[in-house]
């Protein structure tokens, strides 16, 4: 049996330990939410505080190029491109999760068509993040296009069906949200290009979490989000990502729809037409928000100095070595109570969290399974994890205790104490 002792030895051999000095963490408590919204890196309020003192407040518009505010979306989508497998120049940090993901899935469906107009199906798994579908649903009813849900499963299938209609998207998040279960990317993508379908990867539960190879994999697109494991802040800027064989493809139909000044080849120029930009620039599109991606650079800055630890091969290895021992732990010392495991225990099917469902049988007054129960107890104990709320009985889903482990941060001792306070 695993001991509190036993932890803190693991701590102390931690070749990553000196990481966590890097954030701001509250006293006493156990932050097991990173995966919907990062912790402070340390350095962050200062550097928010120049940008708005120093860079705004006194050198004001001269900044755009004394402190290179303009080229910050390509700065920092170079330091995500060495997390997600990409090469320099091909990511871009801009707008939101839900705005990138328009622009791809509008560029895709184009490309898809072009020579096949009977492709008309977006391909999805029924348990995608929610705006995911919602983005594409959207789309879907404004070209007549069908949205297709199937089980993550049945994709396979889904996708090698010749009875099923012209599949022209295969639209994916890499980790699922809810059960922290992990999509093989190479092999998903071979099967949808053997299909003939193009790729996006929602890489939201992803990026600085798990090793990422978009280039190996040969995905066509991918987008991401700022604020979960690359820790930028609330709301932080997204990135986006696309594939060099499709970048710079010429015809205005091919393109990210949204063509902003920023993604204008001579953006200072002020020409009354539109000229794209060469690569994945044009994929910006207006004014972008300096302040955010500002302290998302801070986030950023911390995988620079976990480069020296190893990078993210070390960092996938802690978040492997972290959740096994969640899980041991809680089926150790939680046996009896209802709790069944949601997350692949196979390291390749899983990402950087631990989900947790709770028997019927065994749930709290008022509380369905009792889940959201425990996480708010769990929470006024100092332990911050979430719920996330199932079908109602009424499907497969069932209400979902989640846990998320950003080895940056999160120790050892801190899984112990988290399992001590859910084993109360």
């Amino acid at each position: 049996m695993t001991t509190l002792q036993d932890c803190q030895a693991l701590d102390a051999a931690d070749p990553l330990r000196p990481l966590r000095a890097h954030f701001t963490l509250p006293e006493g408590m156990v932050y097991l939410d990173g995966n919907s919204l990062g912790a402070m890196p340390s350095a962050a309020a200062a550097r928010v505080a120049d940008v708005v003192t120093r860079e705004w407040g006194r050198d004001l518009i001269g900044s755009w190029n004394s402190a290179s505010w303009f080229d910050l979306p390509q700065r920092l989508g170079n330091r995500v491109a060495t997390l997600v497998g990409a090469g320099q120049g091909e990511v871009v940090v801009t707008d939101s999760t839900s705005v990138n993901l328009y622009k791809v899935l509008h560029a895709a469906i184009a490309m898809a068509q072009q020579n096949d107009p009977s492709r008309r199906v977006v391909l999805s798994e029924r348990a995608n993040f929610p705006t995911d579908l919602y983005i594409a649903q959207g789309l879907c009813a404004a070209q007549g296009l069908e949205l297709r849900l199937v089980d993550a499963q049945d994709i396979p299938a889904a996708l090698a069906d010749p009875h099923a209609g012209g599949v022209a998207v295969l639209m994916l998040t890499h980790v699922n949200y809810r059960t922290g279960a992990m999509f093989d990317m190479q092999a998903t993508t071979a099967a949808a290009h053997a299909a003939g379908a193009l790729t996006i990867w929602d890489l939201a539960h992803s990026a600085g979490a798990v090793p990422v190879d978009l280039q190996g994999a040969g995905a066509d697109f991918a987008i991401g989000c700022g604020y979960k494991y690359l820790n930028g802040g609330p709301g932080a800027p997204a990135f986006v990502w696309v594939h060099p064989r499709h970048a710079n493809r010429p015809d205005l139909k091919f393109m990210q729809p949204l063509s902003g000044w920023w993604g204008h080849a001579a953006p200072f120029a002020f020409t009354p037409d539109y000229q794209p930009a060469t690569g994945i620039t044009r994929y910006l599109c207006g004014t972008q928000p300096i302040i955010s991606l500002s302290a998302l650079q801070c986030g950023l800055d911390v995988f620079t100095a976990a480069e020296a630890l190893g990078g993210m091969a070390a960092l996938r290895t802690k978040s492997l070595a972290l959740t096994d021992l969640f899980i041991q732990l809680v089926e150790e010392r939680c046996a009896g109570h209802g709790l069944g495991l949601a997350t692949p225990r196979e390291h390749a099917r899983r990402g950087s969290q631990v989900c947790w469902t709770r028997d019927e049988g065994a749930g709290v007054h008022g509380q369905g399974s009792g889940a959201y129960a425990i996480v708010q107890a769990l929470i006024a104990r100092g332990v911050i994890g979430d719920f996330r709320k199932g079908d109602g009985g009424n499907g497969p889903h069932k209400d979902i205790l989640r846990f998320g482990f950003t080895p940056l941060y999160i120790g050892f001792e801190d899984v112990w104490n988290a399992v001590e306070h859910l084993r109360q």
